[in-house]
């Protein structure tokens, strides 16, 4: 699927936000959080989502990790920011109700589903210890079951 000039600017966008707020942070390996976040949004572009999906992955976890972006964020259409919404978990929100709101919004499920696909990659979880190996398999197993993934 070729983009559009409009949604090709749209996801240019998203990627230079991501790129910007998230340019000192590393992940649990001590890699590039960028490079999570890049994989991410390639998932859901390869699938052949939209380009307000693809958006919406490279944003997922602006609001969460880097706040004072989040006005930025906000300058996305809704059809961006819901979705980047609905994956930013929130203090009183029960794992129960975010999991729910994201299968309800179809956009943030295939954001979360290539996100938990990233997360617990064989090639990433390969760079950490074994303890940490077992407890996010079980993390993402668990995730999965609340949204219908497995």
């Amino acid at each position: 699927m070729e983009l559009n000039t409009q949604d090709s600017d749209l996801v240019t966008r998203a990627r230079e936000l991501a790129t910007l707020a998230h340019a000192n942070q590393v992940d649990k390996a001590g890699l590039p959080y960028i490079g999570h976040v890049g994989r991410v949004a390639a998932r859901v572009s390869a699938a052949g989502h939209p380009a307000e999906a693809v958006a919406a992955a490279w944003l997922h976890d602006v609001l969460e990790d880097q706040p004072e972006h989040a006005p930025a964020v906000l300058m996305f259409p809704p059809s961006v920011v819901v979705p980047v919404q609905l994956l930013t978990r929130r203090p009183g929100i029960s794992p129960e109700d975010y999991y729910a709101a994201i299968r309800d919004n179809a956009t943030a499920l295939v954001v979360k589903d290539a996100d938990i696909g990233d997360n617990s990659s064989p090639e990433r979880l390969a760079l950490l210890p074994i303890d940490a190996q077992q407890r996010l398999l079980a993390k993402y197993a668990k995730a999965r079951a609340a949204l219908g993934l497995s």
